[in-house]
């Protein structure tokens, strides 16, 4: 199916006579306009430009198209322009993405607060990085850092993968075989445990597991719910055991309803940074969300 965006996009080309013209007037970058023409060609089955060194030469196909296109593409920007004359204030819109435990446990209850519009997108690492590059997303918070040029990232917090436990959880044998760094018998223990896991991801406790063991667990979970704040509310004032971001437990912990297990003989940390694009013209929204994940995580 045609994506509207791209004839947007294509007008854009026509009208400055480059990619990187039309990437500044439209406010995304220019590998976002190139993918955005590239589509656009496949799907009409020709090129629409001749690309120089200076300029994109269009073709007697895209005049055409270019005429088709015109009017209607300028009456939905002028209906878009009367729709935010129509409103009480113009409320800009920004779109974040970030994996949903880090959502809900940081900028969820700040929504209602904001005075701007947010769209929240969760999804994996490498899908969000390239939805920033090409403008589908505002921002991004990632532990990964991709290689587009157009984008930049801000180191902000250090998140420390560990082993939880629930307050009714016996710890008293395992403490002790920590200070033997009896590495079979610790293991031993943990295995004998009532575990929780998520549904989407078991990456943590897999590489807690091979860091520390030097091999993968070789055993499932108890109990796979559908996902860490799932585990975090199975473990409050219960008990059993799971491995997750130290970040996500802090209420609980400081609540007394959880307590930290073990940090690891290797402990695992993971960079987390805020991905955003060089040019931005929603820079002063951006920058507040930044500074409620700053504040909330410290």
């Amino acid at each position: 199916m045609v994506n509207l965006e791209w004839f947007r996009t294509f007008k854009a080309i026509y009208e400055t006579g480059s990619l990187t013209g039309a990437a500044e007037s439209l406010f995304i970058s220019q590998p976002g306009v190139s993918l955005h023409l590239s589509s656009l060609e496949s799907y009409v089955g020709y090129k629409l430009f001749d690309r120089s060194s200076r300029k994109m030469v269009s073709t007697e196909r895209a005049k055409i198209l270019y005429n088709y296109i015109q009017e209607s593409i300028c009456k939905l920007e002028e209906a878009e322009r009367h729709f935010h004359k129509s409103t009480e204030k113009d409320v800009p819109t920004i779109s974040i993405g970030m994996c949903f435990e880090t959502f809900q446990f940081t900028l969820e209850s700040y929504l209602p607060t904001l005075p701007f519009n947010v769209i929240i997108k969760f999804g994996d690492y490498p899908q969000m990085l390239a939805d920033l590059d090409s403008g589908i997303l505002d921002m991004i918070i990632t532990p990964q850092k991709g290689d587009y040029k157009a984008l930049e990232y801000k180191p902000f917090f250090k998140e420390r993968i560990v082993v939880l436990a629930g307050p009714q959880t016996d710890v008293e044998e395992f403490n002790k075989l920590l200070k033997t760094k009896d590495l079979p018998k610790i293991q031993d223990w943990l295995k004998a445990q009532t575990w929780y896991g998520s549904s989407g991801d078991m990456e943590h406790l897999r590489r807690f597991w091979h860091t520390n063991f030097g091999k993968r667990p070789d055993f499932k979970p108890n109990f796979i719910v559908p996902n860490m704040g799932s585990i975090i509310r199975c473990l409050s004032g219960g008990k059993g055991i799971a491995v997750i971001p130290d970040f996500l437990s802090k209420t609980e912990r400081d609540l007394g309803n959880i307590k930290l297990l073990w940090e690891g003989y290797n402990i695992i940390e993971n960079t987390l940074y805020f991905g955003t694009r060089k040019k931005s013209i929603y820079a002063r929204e951006v920058a507040m969300v930044q500074e409620i994940f700053e504040r909330e995580m410290v």
